[in-house]
């Protein structure tokens, strides 16, 4: 079991920094991370299509990273 679990951790790492590194970036420079911020805060949310499946996907696999971490440590100490 614990080596599962470990298996299923090793995928999901690999499945975060993949899917982080296909995102395309939110800003342009330092003149875009002053100016940009507040319309990506307040602003309506523009994505679409590929942009949106890769940030849903990306917050799953996030909490399922998490979720695994937590247990996979819960079930290495016991």
């Amino acid at each position: 079991m614990e080596i599962f679990m470990k298996i299923l951790l090793i995928i999901a790492s690999v499945g975060l920094i993949a899917i982080v590194l296909l995102q395309k970036g939110k800003s342009a420079g330092l003149s875009g991370a002053i100016s940009g911020g507040a319309e990506h805060l307040f602003g309506k949310q523009k994505a679409r299509g590929l942009e949106l499946f890769l940030s849903r996907f990306t917050m799953g696999l996030a909490a399922a990273f998490f979720i695994l971490s937590i247990v996979v440590a819960y079930v290495v100490k016991s």
